[in-house]
């Protein structure tokens, strides 16, 4: 199992996705107030809306959720400010972390995630310290029923890097900085993603043991339980029968 899994963001473990189903909801209902905060709540006119909410759609997230949220952050009366930080650092054996959140309190948070680190043998370092381990791009699924001649003629001319046929959808990458670019001209020419997202993909992988492996998803476990964490990635790499072990 490898950490940089797209869209599962390392909540494979124990039925977590049903467990985190209310905290994804409300990771999600956080970006889209701020994308509709900073950006207007005009997806049409917000690049960053829509892609928070083709998030929302492919979480299921209830329209009603949704609505509540973009009011709320284009309301006069909303007084929340939420800052964009990335932290990085290195989790047991070795393994690099970077956590994107949305917080309202700097301070608070940091010092949250240092001791969540601090107390898994890992340690927080500053920004950069490794990010450059990482490629930051943006990925778009979309479904087998698009033939993979159309998207990647499409996905060519929208300027995106590589289009990948996997066993249950066509996935296509392209630079962080075209992101917005390749999503709206398949979205135009092809239909709406499955998914569509930023992502830090690791540039090469790091084994880890079962011992390290279980410190690493204890630190993880907490990170991603934080509620000002948005997105968790890593760079270990964890044999399918350890994986079995610490999951069972």
């Amino acid at each position: 199992m490898a950490g940089h899994s797209q869209f599962k963001n390392i909540m494979h473990r124990k039925g977590a996705q049903d467990k985190k189903r209310a905290r994804i909801f409300a990771r999600l209902s956080r970006e889209i107030m701020v994308a509709a905060k900073t950006g207007g709540g005009d997806p049409s006119a917000n690049p960053r809306l829509r892609t928070a909410l083709v998030a929302a759609r492919s979480a299921n997230m209830p329209k009603d959720n949704i609505d509540r949220a973009i009011k709320k952050a284009t309301s006069e009366a909303d007084a929340t400010n939420f800052e964009e930080i990335r932290y990085e650092g290195y989790g047991a054996g070795g393994v690099a972390v970077i956590v994107e959140v949305l917080t309202d309190s700097r301070n608070r948070t940091a010092s949250e995630l240092r001791s969540y680190f601090s107390k898994n043998s890992g340690a927080l370092g500053e920004t950069g310290s490794v990010s450059f381990m990482f490629d930051h791009v943006g990925l778009l699924k979309f479904p087998k029923t698009i033939a993979f001649d159309t998207i990647f003629e499409e996905a060519v001319h929208a300027g995106a890097d590589n289009v990948e046929e996997e066993e249950s959808h066509h996935m296509v990458t392209c630079a962080y900085e075209n992101f917005a670019a390749v999503r709206d001209h398949l979205t135009e020419k092809l239909d709406d993603p499955l998914e569509a997202t930023i992502t830090w993909q690791p540039k090469t992988l790091t084994p880890v043991d079962e011992n390290t492996a279980r410190s690493l998803f204890k630190m993880i476990d907490l990170i991603e339980d934080n509620d000002d964490v948005q997105n968790v990635f890593a760079n270990f790499d964890i044999a399918d029968d350890i994986l079995d072990k610490i999951s069972s």
